[in-house]
């Protein structure tokens, strides 16, 4: 009987040990697939939109970079917006209110990746008067922007504060940021909004002209989930589809150089005139910091440009395209 249990429990551990041999072992993770070497063509507007992709721009020259990324520098976005259309370009970096007015244009075919520049508009005086949003009623305000996104983020700041911008203050606007940089320069008393960086020049000109108020504070405010957009990254959607691996990769290596963007003022100014995205160093060296460039995509970004976009189509709902883009507009990876 002890002969029995004995070979009994000697065919138990033997089977035990078997089982031990044959149980599987810990798992290998699997290899992060690579995206294959891909060519982005890129476009860009000179100023504050642009600054935020010097280090990408110096790297791609450099061979330092994921990818072949191909960068052309324009002065208006009309001359983008055709090429971003044809399939000539795939990613475009310009203002918020024309991506979505292209996304309606092209029934969608188009997506906003990321917020590259919050609002870039101050107030400016050449005096003491204004140090509060309150301070400009009764005031006369030269702006720029008739009809387009300055004059309805303007009235939308102004009207949360109290005051009416038909009644209360007196708007005048003009064709060109240039006429009004040359009235703050003559005149006594003027108070302007002007964009970077000619609030920058304006005051290396000038050092009676101050910076009063800042478009981003006032609009920070008022306590929304949103906040006041210029740039973003555009991008076609068939290209996102063709190239996805690639496309997350552009979007890790553009975030990196914002960063270095953001912290190397000095070395980055050089490049940013080099480009020729604002005409002289020392210029961008003073703008840069007051050019709101970030980076922000995903929920956040969804949150921050649908909130800002339902503004201005509430004030003129073919400032965004006759329609507020769908959920497919927002990239999400």
């Amino acid at each position: 009987m002890k002969k029995q249990i004995a070979i009994l429990l000697t065919m138990l551990l033997c089977l035990g040990i078997l089982a031990g041999c044959t149980a599987p072992g810990p798992s290998v993770p699997e290899e992060p697939e690579v995206a294959e070497a891909t060519t982005f063509h890129i476009a860009s507007l000179k100023g504050p939109t642009t600054m935020g992709m010097v280090k990408l721009m110096k790297d791609a020259e450099g061979g330092a970079t994921k990818h072949d990324y191909q960068f052309e520098i324009f002065g208006t976005a009309d001359e983008v917006v055709p090429k971003l259309v044809n399939g000539d370009l795939d990613i475009a970096l310009l203002p918020c209110n024309l991506a979505s007015v292209l996304y309606n244009k092209t029934q969608g075919a188009v997506q906003v990746a990321a917020i590259n520049t919050l609002s870039v508009l101050y107030v400016v005086e050449s005096g003491d008067t204004v140090h509060s949003i309150q301070d400009l009623a009764g005031k006369t305000v030269y702006s720029t922007g008739k009809g387009t996104t300055p004059e309805f983020a303007f009235n939308y700041i102004l009207s949360q504060n109290g005051i009416d911008p038909q009644k209360d203050i007196t708007i005048e606007y003009k064709s060109e940021s240039t006429e009004i940089a040359a009235m703050l320069q003559n005149a006594e008393v003027t108070i302007a909004v002007l964009p970077q960086p000619y609030v920058t020049t304006v005051k290396m000109q000038n050092d009676k002209v101050r910076t009063a108020l800042s478009f981003n504070e006032e609009w920070d405010k008022l306590g929304t989930d949103s906040s006041m957009v210029t740039g973003v990254v555009l991008v076609r959607k068939d290209f996102v589809e063709e190239n996805s691996l690639a496309f997350n990769e552009f979007l890790d290596e553009y975030k990196a150089s914002t960063e270095y963007v953001n912290a190397n003022t000095e070395e980055v100014a050089e490049w940013i005139a080099e480009y020729g995205i604002v005409a002289k160093a020392p210029v961008a060296v003073k703008a840069l910091p007051e050019s709101s460039i970030v980076y922000i995509d995903g929920s956040d970004m969804k949150t921050k440009i649908s909130g800002y976009l339902k503004i201005l189509y509430d004030a003129n709902p073919q400032s965004v395209g006759g329609a507020l883009p769908e959920d497919d507009f927002y990239f999400s990876r």
